[in-house]
C-alpha cells in the first residue's frame, strides 16, 4: 500500500510503499497480548520479599506454658499468627520472565503496526529533525500535525537537536528504529515512522 509522506510542518513530500506482510496484517488481539505481558514481566524487578518466621528476630522461648491456661498451644512468637512475626507463603525474590518464542515476538510487531494503520494512527514523515533544540518551537510544529500522543520512531540515530527538544514535551516518546517495541506502539495514540524507519523495518522483516 502506499502512503504519503509529510514533513514536520505539515507539508507534502511524497508518497512510500509500505509492504502488506508488515503493515498490511489483521491484527489479532492475542498476539499483542502476549507480547505486552512478555515485555512487562521482562522488566519486572521481582525484588519483594517477606520474611518467613525463621528470619525473624525474637526470643524462641514458649510463650506461655502448654497447660492449665485454657488457650491454644503455642510456641514462640515469631509465628504468623502473632503481631510481628514472620509471614507465611509472602513472596520471594523471583524472576518473572517467561519464555515467548522469536517468531511470536515478530509477528506481534507486524501486527501492533498493522493495527495503526488499519486505525489510520499512522503517519510518515520524511525525517525527524530540528533546527535548533527549542522545546516549544517543536512543540508548535508537532501540534499543527495534531500531534499530541505520539511514538516518534526515527531511523538507526536520533538526532541531536531533536531528541533534545522533544522530551520535555508531555505524551511525546521518540526512539531509535532498533528501540521499536510494542508496548510502547499500543500505549501512544499515534505511530509516526520517519521514512529511514520504515526502510530499516522492511529490511529487518525482509
Amino acid at each position: 500500500m502506499d502512503i504519503k509522506v509529510t514533513t514536520l510542518d505539515g507539508a507534502s513530500a511524497d508518497s512510500i510503499t509500505l509492504p502488506d506482510e508488515i503493515f498490511g496484517l489483521e491484527p489479532r488481539a492475542d498476539i499483542l497480548q502476549r507480547m505486552v505481558r512478555w515485555q512487562l514481566s521482562k522488566r519486572q524487578a521481582g525484588t519483594h520479599k517477606t520474611k518467613t518466621r525463621g528470619e525473624i528476630r525474637m526470643t524462641s522461648k514458649k510463650a506461655y506454658k502448654q497447660k492449665g491456661t485454657g488457650q491454644a498451644r503455642h510456641g514462640n512468637k515469631a509465628a504468623p499468627q502473632f503481631r510481628g512475626g514472620g509471614k507465611a507463603f509472602g513472596p520471594v525474590v523471583r524472576s518473572h520472565e517467561h519464555d515467548l518464542p522469536k517468531k511470536v515476538r515478530a509477528l506481534a510487531l507486524k501486527h501492533a503496526l498493522s493495527g495503526k494503520v488499519q486505525g489510520e494512527k499512522l503517519i510518515v514523515i520524511a525525517e525527524a529533525s530540528a533546527a535548533e533544540p527549542k522545546t516549544k518551537a517543536l512543540a508548535d510544529r508537532f501540534k499543527s500535525l495534531g500531534l499530541t500522543n505520539a511514538l516518534i520512531i526515527g531511523g538507526a540515530a536520533i538526532e541531536d537537536n531533536f531528541r533534545l527538544a522533544a522530551r520535555n514535551i508531555p505524551g511525546i516518546d521518540v526512539l531509535p528504529v532498533q528501540g521499536i517495541n510494542v508496548y510502547d506502539i499500543l500505549r501512544r495514540d499515534t505511530l509516526v515512522l520517519t521514512r529511514d524507519a520504515v526502510e530499516a523495518l522492511t529490511e529487518r522483516f525482509k
